[in-house]
């Protein structure tokens, strides 16, 4: 469904292709993100007790290549909304890019790279002050901390959240994702009868499976569009 209106309820979902432009890497493929490693090794719950050295050092350089990476247009696009209309963030993707573009409250269902989480049965998250994380650092009640991050077999504490959002929009914006990774993938198929969806992806006329207007393009170039559509020289 096409349409001209400005929202003034939207949902956002975005993923890896959102910060790509930022120079973070995508989540798999030449040069993507897990190459040279299994998830076995380093993204799931058995490897964090088989081998939690290796999964540190795996975060810990991803930790250190974000926090050298900037916000990019698409993601300032979106603060740039959110002071003029009701948006909600949805995001896949663990970096604070949107955050630190100014977006309020984005609602991160794979966990956040920059946070920790304590081994013990509260499971507190702490902001950390640095990218190093190390086997020595402990939770201020004495447990060891894991990356704050939703491993593969892991739920996903944020999902029946997610899935109230999507139902409550008037219009769903998809950024930047293959719609592959499952519950996240759900979400695109949650919406109310007749609310549109824009896909913005490079991908997007192949990856189209639930009526939405696609825009086969990177993150930002979308986005600009639609801000143009909606906005003008607001």
């Amino acid at each position: 469904m096409v349409t001209y209106t400005r929202p003034e309820s939207l949902v956002v979902l975005t993923g890896a292709g959102m910060s790509a432009e930022s120079g973070i890497e995508t989540f798999r493929g030449a040069n993507g993100l897990w190459e040279g490693h299994r998830l076995e090794e380093v993204a799931t719950p058995e490897a964090w007790r088989r081998q939690p050295d290796l999964v540190r050092r795996f975060y810990n350089e991803r930790r250190r290549n974000l926090m050298h990476s900037l916000p990019n247009a698409g993601h300032e696009i979106l603060a740039h909304w959110q002071a003029k209309i009701s948006v909600k963030i949805i995001t896949q993707n663990v970096d604070d890019l949107h955050e630190r573009a100014g977006s309020k409250d984005v609602l991160h269902l794979h966990g956040e790279l920059m946070k920790s989480r304590s081994c013990g049965p509260n499971e507190t998250t702490r902001r950390m002050k640095g990218w190093e994380m190390t086997a020595h650092d402990r939770c201020p009640d004495g447990f060891q901390i894991r990356p704050h991050i939703v491993w593969f077999g892991e739920a996903v504490p944020n999902m029946s959240t997610a899935m109230e959002l999507v139902k409550s929009a008037d219009c769903l914006v998809v950024i930047g994702t293959s719609l592959q990774v499952y519950p996240a993938a759900q979400l695109a198929f949650e919406t109310g009868a007749d609310v549109p969806i824009h896909l913005i992806d490079p991908d997007a006329n192949s990856l189209n499976q639930m009526g939405a207007e696609a825009w086969p393009m990177k993150a930002s170039e979308g986005l600009k569009k639609l801000d143009n559509r909606w906005f003008g020289s607001d």
